[in-house]
């Protein structure tokens, strides 16, 4: 009996580990008490692309999907961006509507794309270790949950 307690025990320990182990930190947005971020992040895809599975975060207004060692991280309630000469691009989104993001190449190979003209302000990063496997043309899919930000100009 006492065997088969400790081996019960050891099965839930390991369960609980396994549960906080696939939990993605992430620093939480300067805005993300918006009420809109809620909406945003509650519409996001359960998976984006070619299998890249939604994991949970530890901060409000946020997301990942992929492996917990490389996660794509959104973001919503960034500092909305200014006029930028920064690459913005118009993303249509499949039956939806479009929404433009500033595209960065960080120097590590990852690219951060960020809201253009939408308030609250969304921002998404893909890992190097993602945008080296994978096209980043998966961000159409996040259109029909950022388009529920208030548009308040456009790319030029």
């Amino acid at each position: 009996m006492r065997r088969r307690l400790l081996l019960i025990a050891s099965v839930a320990g390991i369960a609980a580990l396994a549960g906080c182990a696939s939990v993605v930190p992430v620093d939480v947005a300067p805005y993300a008490t918006d009420p809109q971020c809620a909406s945003v992040v509650l519409a996001m895809p359960d998976s984006l692309g070619d299998g890249l599975p939604q994991r949970d975060t530890n901060a409000q207004a946020t997301t990942a999907w992929g492996d917990a060692s490389a996660p794509v991280v959104l973001r919503c309630g960034v500092e909305p961006l200014g006029p930028t000469t920064e690459h913005c691009q118009s993303v249509e989104t499949p039956g939806g509507p479009r929404v433009d993001w500033v595209v960065v190449e960080g120097e590590d190979g990852g690219w951060t794309f960020t809201t253009y003209g939408r308030e609250p302000a969304v921002e998404l990063h893909v890992p190097a270790e993602v945008a080296d496997e994978r096209s980043t043309a998966f961000v159409d899919q996040l259109g029909p949950a950022v388009a529920l930000t208030e548009p308040t100009r456009s790319c030029v």
